[in-house]
């Protein structure tokens, strides 16, 4: 894992396409703005498991023909 510290308004930038930036600080939480082409899907990783367990869900499903 890569490890960088950024300060408010500084970005990183992935490839050649996405580029990460902090956009406010507060006490210790921060916002981040994320730019990426509509292809790359972005997702909160606590969102990402449930993600997985719906995709499973709906792929488990037996088809109406049986």
């Amino acid at each position: 894992m890569l490890v960088l510290t950024r300060k408010n308004t500084e970005a990183i930038t992935i490839g050649d396409r996405i580029q990460v930036r902090v956009l406010k600080i507060r006490g210790n939480s921060i916002q981040l703005g994320i730019d990426a082409p509509p292809h790359v899907s972005i997702r909160r990783s606590e969102l990402e498991t449930r993600h997985r367990v719906t995709s499973s869900a709906r792929n488990a499903r037996p088809t109406a023909n049986g």
